[in-house]
This record gives structure tokens, C-alpha cells and sequence, in this order.
């Protein structure tokens, strides 16, 4: 008869762990790899055979590459500094914190002409901060404006829905598009800028072009990634995004394109690119895992994870009383952070 009861206490331990482990897995959701998110996406250069890339970052060292910005936020508001980049795992990860510091870094050299391609994700967050992927001229002091290629901003603080903006002449003119898609996700941004048309391109489909002469930048140009801030600092709400992998390819390079993940360093180009055509506007079903705001140090995530799997254990293990404690601990833990 004790034997019964006892078994039948474990059991309810263990349903008591699972629905805790459901709440935790629901309350702090685990980023998706960026290996292992929709595996399927095909780059640009993949599709349009744009040939090896010139120049290639995998994040898995420093930001040597790169001009870390230091200094005022976007026109003014809040602050850039180094301290907001980091890289763990292979992935650069850019923090907005609540009061006002984010950053932005520049990959130099530009070029006359070109291709450009990340896999990038944002969390949802602060409506006023604008996960950003960007051309940006050289020399601006050329006696005009020197235009700017955004090429994938993420103004929708659900990230439901990201834009591009592609800014000329001396009035700061701009042409507009935007295309559906759940940017929370891993996803290949690209665009190419030639001397005819400039396109932007989204899990190697063109989704955005426009040849309009007038729009033409003037002068070389290089990538940029930015956290922008569009307001005075103050009771904003966290926000960050994430970049697994920059590439970029001579508008004259042509030919199969190797897998970004194989791809290390930088190597050499071929000749001669193909047109590609496109469509204005193009809605893109989101992709199937679920992500939310990814945490600035893993700490809360993995010591819900840790907490949970304790649980699991010490319930099977016919510690019941041990399992409820842990269980209450999750649960004031998830609400501290639901609060926050």
C-alpha cells in the first residue's frame, strides 16, 4: 500500500515538473541556432549565381573588421558605444539598453558597385529602435549628398514587418518598400547595387528594385550595421538584433555561390554577373519557430532551463516535496521577469 501511494506521488511530481517545464519553456523561449533555423532559406548569391565572395565575416574571432562607432546615437538620440557589440558563439549581438546606448559599426573598405548579404534576426522591442542593415557612402564631402541604401530596417517594433529606404540627391529624397515577413526569425538579407538598378533581395528572392537613374549613389559605399535610436533616451524598452554572417561580392563576380557556412575568410571572384528580375512587393511567410527577445547574457534562460530540468530529475527521482520547492522558485522567477 505505501508502495502505491508513493508511486503515485512521483507521478504527480512529474506532472507538476512538465507543467512547469511548459511554463518556463513558454515564458523564457530559447533562441533558435542560427544553424538550425529554417534551413532551408537560400541566399541571393546562391540563387543568382553571384560567384565566391571578396570579403567574409563569421563572427567567430574580434570585430577587427570593423569601425565600432563611438559617440552620439542617430541624429543625436542617446548614445553608440562599443560596450553595446558583442560576439559569442559565432553571432554579433548589438543591445539597446534602456537608456539610450546601442551601436552601430561600419565594414570597410566600400566599393564602386557590389553585392551585400547577412543573416540577421531582431527581437521584438522598443518601437523606436530600428534594427538596421545599410549602405552608407565613403566620402560624403563630395559637394552633394551622398545617398544611403537601407536595405532591410526593421521599424515595426513586432518585427512583423521590415522596410527599405533608398535615399538621394540633395533634399534627401527617398523611394519606399516594404515586405512581410517575421524578421524575429534568422533570415538573408541582400542587396545589390549596379550601375543600372539597385535590388534588394530577401532569402535569395528579389522582393525590391528599382533603376531609376537619378537614385544612384555618386560614390562608394560600405555596409553598415546599426541599432538605431529615433527618440530622446529614456523608458525605452530593451531591443537588440543579431548577425550570424556578412558577405560581400564584385557586381562582375558570376558563377556558383558556396554555402555562407562553409565559406571562411576571404577568397577570390570570377567575372561577368547575370540580371536578375523582380517583383515591387512580395509577401514572405514567416518561418515556423517561435523566438523571443533574445537576453543580453544567457543567465535567465539558462538558469530557467537548469531549474526545470532539477525539477524533472529530483520528481522521478521521488522527491516531491524537493520538485514543489524548485517548481515555486521557477514560478516567482518567471514572474520577477515578466514584471521587468
Amino acid at each position: 500500500m505505501r508502495g502505491n501511494v508513493r508511486i503515485a506521488i512521483v507521478g504527480g511530481g512529474q506532472r507538476i515538473a512538465m507543467a512547469v517545464a511548459l511554463v518556463v519553456t513558454m515564458l523564457f523561449p530559447l533562441p533558435v541556432p542560427a544553424a538550425l533555423a529554417d534551413p532551408n532559406a537560400q541566399t541571393a548569391a546562391q540563387a543568382y549565381g553571384w560567384g565566391p565572395p571578396t570579403n567574409a565575416e563569421d563572427f567567430d574571432g574580434d570585430l577587427s573588421q570593423w569601425d565600432l562607432y563611438d559617440g552620439e546615437g542617430h541624429d543625436g538620440n542617446g548614445r553608440r558605444t562599443p560596450k553595446a557589440a558583442s560576439v559569442a558563439d559565432s553571432v554579433l549581438t548589438i543591445t539597446g539598453d534602456a537608456r539610450g546606448s546601442a551601436e552601430g559599426m561600419a565594414w570597410k573598405p566600400g566599393a564602386m558597385y557590389g553585392r551585400w548579404e547577412a543573416r540577421m534576426r531582431a527581437s521584438a522591442g522598443d518601437p523606436d529602435y530600428h534594427a538596421v542593415l545599410l549602405l552608407w557612402p565613403d566620402d560624403e564631402d563630395e559637394g552633394q549628398y551622398g545617398g544611403e541604401i537601407d536595405f532591410m530596417e526593421n521599424s515595426d517594433p513586432t518585427r512583423q514587418s521590415t522596410e527599405m529606404f533608398l535615399h538621394y540627391g540633395n533634399e534627401d529624397r527617398k523611394l519606399h518598400g516594404a515586405v512581410d515577413v517575421d524578421a524575429t526569425q534568422w533570415h538573408n538579407w541582400a542587396v545589390e547595387w549596379s550601375p543600372d538598378h539597385i535590388s534588394a533581395f530577401l532569402d535569395g528572392k528579389q522582393w525590391w528594385t528599382t533603376d531609376e537613374a537619378r537614385t544612384q549613389p555618386p560614390g562608394p559605399m560600405h555596409m553598415t550595421v546599426q541599432l538605431d535610436l529615433f527618440r530622446d533616451p529614456g523608458g525605452l524598452k530593451p531591443s537588440n538584433m543579431q548577425v550570424d554572417w556578412v558577405r560581400y561580392y564584385p557586381i562582375t563576380g558570376t558563377g556558383p555561390s558556396p554555402d555562407p557556412d562553409a565559406v571562411a575568410g576571404s577568397q577570390a571572384s570570377a567575372a561577368a554577373s547575370a540580371p536578375a528580375t523582380a517583383t515591387r512587393r512580395a509577401p514572405v511567410p514567416p518561418a515556423a519557430a517561435p523566438f523571443g527577445p533574445v537576453p543580453t547574457s544567457g543567465g535567465v534562460a539558462a538558469t530557467a532551463s537548469t531549474v526545470f530540468t532539477l525539477v524533472s530529475l529530483t520528481a522521478s527521482a521521488g522527491s516531491p516535496a524537493i520538485a514543489w520547492a524548485l517548481s515555486a522558485v521557477v514560478s516567482a522567477a518567471a514572474a520577477a521577469a515578466a514584471a521587468v
